[in-house]
């Protein structure tokens, strides 16, 4: 879809904005959820991992109508406003959780970040689709590494001064968690209106003749024989498991096992970012020279010693510097996940394979935490972040197999093509 630079250059800008007013919106909220749950509504280690793992249910529940609504839209800007304004209603509605009296409030809070998730997915979604019309190819790469580091930069700073004035504060007091939800949605409010200032060509949609099409499960059967894609995959649930059980673990430890108040863990949230931001290029130098299965190997290693590494104290200066060591290998493992995840996907099929690769993860993100939490009841905090390291370590070891495995598939006919070219 064609549009001219002049327009392009105004919907990058309202672009920016857009993503500016939703990472503060999100960013007064989302990281200090858990402490909100555990200090003022007196969660308990199922409640908070809940919190971590019901949001990837309601991802996959929300990716497949969200893609069919998308398909059948000739415009995208409604819908995605649309979403988002009722994901940040969600914030808003966050704030009456204290006030409702007999029951378990934790609960409600559990329930309600749930819901949120199912708008907060298909607004994603949507905007993915959505900015990838307007945005043409050649301009992505710099606009959005810029657009990325200016967003973090925004949300580090929001982090860190809800930390602070949150520090101010009894740690059981709802009150400023109220005010910093309502501040959310009224940003959020912000975030709808910058995104409907993007000029979006309406597309013309095929009418395709006859009755609903019947389901097609040929692209699974062919996904199944692309062996490639199946290690990688089976890989990736193995790392994956080990890494997002240990995510509701870290909130626990933090909070009620090392004491952190809102100040530090906002701290740990920078310190992590802060880190991430400035390991990223290094990260892609070295993957161009040392190979990208060589580094994926050295970041999983890595990922594999926070959570040991947690356990060993409870100084919360202590529990900063790993938040910044372990942010480096987050950093790399991201990164280098995604580029492997392309290179084990058939470029023709690209979109398939990556939304079918997502589904699965989500799935695992559903699974893994709650997993960790019963290794917590059953065996106590350092079996469980024990058994996080384990998979970690196996998950990387097997994609180091996985990748070389790969390519060593693919030399042989890359050496046929040059040597069919000279």
């Amino acid at each position: 879809m064609f549009y001219l630079p002049e327009t392009i250059k105004n919907n990058e800008r309202n672009s920016i904005w857009n993503g500016a007013f939703s990472i503060i919106a999100m960013s007064l909220v989302s990281g200090f959820i858990p402490l909100f749950a555990i200090q003022v509504l007196g969660a308990n280690n199922q409640q908070v991992g809940l919190l971590s793992s019901l949001p990837s249910l309601m991802s996959i529940l929300a990716m497949i109508p969200g893609a069919i609504w998308l398909n059948r839209l000739e415009t995208k800007k409604k819908f995605t406003a649309i979403s988002i304004f009722m994901a940040r209603f969600f914030l808003l509605l966050l704030v009456f959780v204290p006030f409702i009296p007999y029951v378990n409030q934790a609960w409600i809070l559990v329930v309600l970040i749930a819901l949120m998730n199912f708008p907060t997915a298909l607004s994603t979604l949507s905007w993915q689709s959505f900015i990838g019309d307007l945005i043409p190819d050649e301009r992505r790469g710099q606009f959005f590494s810029e657009r990325n580091r200016i967003l973090t930069i925004v949300g580090m700073i929001t982090t860190f001064i809800v930390g602070v004035i949150l520090n101010m504060f009894d740690v059981s007091a709802a009150g400023p968690y109220q005010i910093f939800f309502t501040l959310g949605f009224l940003f959020g409010v912000l975030e709808v209106y910058y995104l409907m200032k993007h000029i979006e060509h309406r597309r013309v949609i095929p009418k395709k003749a006859g009755n609903v099409k019947k389901l097609d499960f040929s692209f699974l059967k062919k996904m199944l024989k692309h062996k490639p894609y199946v290690y990688f995959l089976i890989c990736a649930l193995l790392f994956n498991f080990g890494w997002q059980m240990a995510w509701p673990l870290f909130n626990i430890y933090q909070i009620n096992y090392a004491g952190a108040t809102a100040f530090w863990v906002s701290l740990f949230t920078v310190a992590n970012q802060v880190s991430q931001i400035a390991s990223y290029k290094w990260w892609g130098r070295l993957a161009d020279k040392k190979g990208n299965s060589v580094m994926l190997l050295i970041a999983a290693l890595g990922m594999t010693t926070a959570p040991v590494l947690t356990i060993l104290s409870t100084n919360l200066v202590y529990l900063t510097m790993v938040n910044l060591w372990s942010g480096t290998f987050v950093a790399g493992t991201t990164m280098l996940l995604f580029n492997q995840l392309l290179k084990v996907s058939p470029e023709n099929d690209r979109t398939s394979y990556l939304a079918s690769y997502n589904v699965v993860i989500a799935g695992i993100g559903f699974i893994a935490p709650q997993l960790g939490v019963l290794f917590l009841e059953l065996y106590g905090m350092n079996v469980a972040m024990g058994i996080s390291s384990i998979f970690r370590f196996v998950g990387g070891l097997a994609f180091l197999v996985v990748v070389l495995y790969v390519e060593r598939k693919l030399r042989p006919s890359s050496n046929v093509v040059k040597s069919k070219v000279g």
